[in-house]
């Protein structure tokens, strides 16, 4: 895992260069992927992944709004969650139909959709979760620095407009001594909170990073997790791929109180305990660790979808 910037032009380069080879490359992958996984002797781990992203088992039928595969390839917009899908919808029949809903989702569609995100409490067995908008969400580094060279400060980093609790955190923190927070957009008005952009590598100066949940999932959290910093968040209300859902506080993450009322108290107590710390960081590595295998990524993926037609095929 290593720092790498994320330019977008090398990403749409590649994919719209594979938007035009042959479906029979991307039938014949699935093959290979499925005789893979059928090879594999202890497929729970896999089967757990799969069953955890699409938590419905009974059969279920389409709508007005499902889209077959193939007029979803020629029509739909040319962007990384188009992209992302089609590189494994392509291998199934193209007259299959199916729902999806992209972006920042927070609601559970009607019926079974793909999507990027979802609310982690409910019922939520209709939002069937794809590895989606991978070049923003999926990256992962190498922290040369360790935590105990760090400084015992908090930071956080990001855009507050439209989104109350952000600007109600930085209202908080601003001017904490203990905390470096602030907005990066372009300002609206006039506020004390302002702050210019940190890049990663200036983050990674500190011990504590804030993992605030914007509308919908945290962004940085998979990279923080990956750092030798401590991952500090709050109850998270919704999951992607990355599964938010599972992430156990105090053993992958410092959970932090809505009101932040135990804020300092939880820096101060990791600064001292750092052997606690430190071993929270190590469960989070391993934690991001199980993504990085890109094989197994991509026989889960397809599994996801081939779960999804079987359970059309049920019924129609």
């Amino acid at each position: 895992m290593l720092f790498f910037k994320r330019n977008k032009i090398p990403y749409y380069i590649k994919n719209y260069l594979s938007y035009f080879l042959p479906n029979i490359l991307y039938v014949n992958r699935l093959k290979k992927v499925l005789s893979a996984f059928d090879a594999i002797e202890d497929k729970t781990y896999i089967n757990d992944r799969l069953d955890y992203y699409f938590k419905e088992q009974k059969s279920f039928t389409t709508d007005e709004k499902s889209e077959s595969i193939s007029h979803f390839y020629k029509n739909h917009k040319k962007n990384t969650y188009f992209f992302d899908s089609i590189s494994y919808l392509r291998a199934f029949e193209l007259n299959r139909k199916f729902n999806y809903v992209f972006g920042d989702v927070t609601h559970v569609p009607g019926i079974p959709s793909f999507v990027k995100s979802r609310p982690i409490s409910g019922r939520n067995e209709n939002s069937v979760l794809l590895k989606l908008n991978k070049i923003r969400h999926y990256f992962f580094i190498n922290d040369k620095k360790k935590y105990t060279d760090k400084k015992d400060i908090l930071v956080w980093r990001g855009e507050a407009r439209g989104k109350p609790h952000r600007t109600e955190f930085l209202k908080k923190l601003w001017n904490h001594p203990m905390c470096d927070v602030g907005q990066t957009q372009k300002p609206e008005e006039d506020v004390p909170w302002q702050k210019p952009k940190l890049n990663i590598p200036q983050q990674l100066d500190f011990k504590f990073i804030f993992c605030l949940e914007g509308n919908d999932v945290a962004t940085n959290i998979k990279w923080v997790m990956s750092s030798n910093s401590l991952a500090f968040s709050h109850k998270m209300k919704y999951e992607t791929w990355y599964m938010e859902g599972r992430l156990q506080p105090g053993y992958h993450f410092v959970l932090i109180k809505d009101d932040l009322s135990d804020l300092e108290e939880k820096m101060n107590y990791y600064s001292e305990n750092v052997k606690e710390a430190q071993e929270i960081i190590k469960n989070a590595h391993n934690w991001v660790e199980q993504f990085s295998d890109e094989k197994r990524e991509d026989i889960i993926s397809f599994l996801v979808i081939k779960k999804y037609f079987e359970l059309q095929e049920k019924r129609q």
